[in-house]
């Protein structure tokens, strides 16, 4: 028998301000020690998704209206998120979000304050991080505020795994970073989930990069799931390899063929 999902999100509805529809009917699952993407444009749904599982859609005056979010088989939709994160389950925030006033590793050891009182283990949590992320010893006494981009996703990751994770929520790693840098940071997210038993949730636009290092992908348009399944056959899928991966039968084809491409997107029909 296979596992119980460590994530189950079933048919969730999400409404900002009792008014604005944004996701509608999306349905996924995360595997214990698994690596999943979640794929599509900018405005698709990924980050409301990830928000709604984590509760910090409550912060933005949004609300789960319909369906449920479970992790480790507790519904965890009608929690606050500081409980959440208790739970293990910590989003990455889009754009590298860090405190800039703070050295990189006060700005890390902020991950432990959901340990409370529970000092012992914090050291060795440390060390843990400079050893998937040994730029930032190099920086450990710098204000975040003038480490570069790559620096400050290496930060937040490694920030959120001072608190311990089961499931870590990545939204965009790679935005905004050089290619050499993205395939740096996506190949130390793997090591994390083998080494460390971290399952990983990636929203991304990189379909090429997710779907090379992820288990199983989803792809959302619109506010909904509109395709899913294992890398390797979303990879071979021919309008997977067309809308999100920039390959046809004969190769590289332009974003800007506009009527090619609603032509040919199926799933929205």
């Amino acid at each position: 028998m296979e596992p119980a999902p460590l994530l189950k999100v079933n048919n969730i509805e999400v409404i900002y301000e009792h008014v604005i529809l944004v996701l509608k009917g999306v349905s996924l699952e995360v595997p214990p020690g698994g690596i999943v993407s979640l794929l599509g444009a900018n405005g698709a749904g990924k980050t409301t998704t990830l928000k709604a599982i984590s509760n910090l859609v409550k912060a933005e005056r949004g609300e789960v209206t319909k369906g449920t979010v479970e992790f480790e088989g507790k519904r965890i939709d009608r929690m606050y998120a500081p409980a959440v994160v208790k739970m293990g389950l910590i989003q990455i925030m889009e754009g590298r979000r860090t405190f800039e006033h703070l050295t990189v590793e006060d700005d890390l050891l902020t991950g432990a304050y959901t340990r409370g009182h529970a000092t012992k283990g914090i050291k060795e949590s440390l060390e843990m991080v400079y050893s998937y992320f040994p730029r930032l010893v190099e920086r450990k006494n710098v204000k975040t505020g003038y480490i570069s981009g790559g620096e400050m996703q290496m930060c937040a990751i490694g920030r959120a795994l001072m608190a311990k994770p089961k499931l870590m929520l990545l939204d965009e790693p790679s935005m905004g970073l050089a290619p050499l840098l993205v395939q740096e940071i996506f190949e130390i997210i793997v090591r994390l989930n083998k080494e460390e038993k971290v399952a990983m949730l990636l929203a991304e636009q990189n379909a090429a990069m997710a779907l090379q290092f992820a288990n199983y992908g989803y792809i959302m348009e619109n506010g909904r799931v509109v395709l899913d399944g294992d890398s390797e056959t979303l990879k071979d899928n021919a309008d997977v390899r067309e809308f999100y991966l920039g390959l046809t039968e004969i190769g590289k084809k332009s974003y800007r063929d506009v009527k090619h491409y609603k032509r040919r997107k199926r799933w929205l029909a």
